[in-house]
């Protein structure tokens, strides 16, 4: 058996972790360029989700200010909407993208989106999955033992929580990017011209979803591979 300290396995991992760091680089990249260019309305984020949520009779939504850089979020459980304070203030092509991505979220909530109302329900379990699945499973692979076993399953079953966490994530946060689009352009808040911003923008955003659904589950085949391993062993 491999030394503890030395893993080969990581290289699994590899291509999601370096995917993660290109996403990453596009969404700062991306928010950097276009926090730069105002929109032709001048509205701010807030503004904008507010006229969006206004639109579709969710005046009830209340839009707050948070900090952060990109902290932005929108909680179905109190249907407040919080934008950080260079989206909130922002009147940039990025703030308005961001915001009304945001807003998405809050349409999908009122539309019943079954994505996102099971995104919501597993949230808890997967954090709980999440904190106990790696010392359950360590502890499994130290001791190599019989009664070892059930500590490493038990382990990668709570990690298979997170896992489908972040795939349920996937359709929910591009179904709110669509809707974004669709209610920027149906109720003319940009030009074309900023749309197409607006798009690459939600678009980089989009990639860190994708490489966190790809790192979780090449975990989860990491995990299998060491589980296996150590019943060869």
């Amino acid at each position: 058996m491999f030394p503890f300290f030395f893993d080969p396995t990581y290289i699994i991992v590899v291509p999601a972790i370096l995917l993660a760091l290109y996403a990453q680089m596009r969404v700062r990249n991306a928010y950097a360029r276009y926090s730069q260019i105002p929109t032709a309305r001048g509205l701010t984020g807030a503004e904008a989700a507010g006229e969006i949520l206004r639109r579709n009779g969710l005046s009830s939504v209340q839009v707050e200010r948070i900090d952060g850089v990109l902290s932005d979020n929108y909680d179905p459980r109190t249907r407040v909407l919080r934008l950080s304070s260079g989206v909130y203030d922002g009147a940039s092509i990025a703030s308005v993208g961001v915001a009304a991505h945001e807003t998405g979220h809050a349409l999908q909530h009122a539309a019943h989106y079954a994505p996102l109302w099971l995104r919501s329900t597993i949230v808890p379990v997967a954090q709980f999955g999440s904190f106990l699945a790696w010392p359950l499973f360590f502890i499994g692979f130290l001791f190599h033992s019989g009664a070892s076993w059930p500590l490493m399953e038990l382990g990668i079953l709570f990690y298979s929580v997170s896992v489908a966490f972040t795939l349920i994530t996937l359709p929910v946060e591009f179904d709110a990017s669509g809707r974004a689009m669709r209610a920027l352009t149906s109720e003319g808040l940009v030009t074309s011209d900023e749309l197409t911003g607006v798009r690459a923008m939600l678009s980089a955003a989009a990639l860190t979803y994708v490489a966190a659904a790809a790192t979780a589950v090449l975990e989860l085949a990491r995990l299998l591979l060491l589980a296996n391993m150590r019943r060869e062993d």
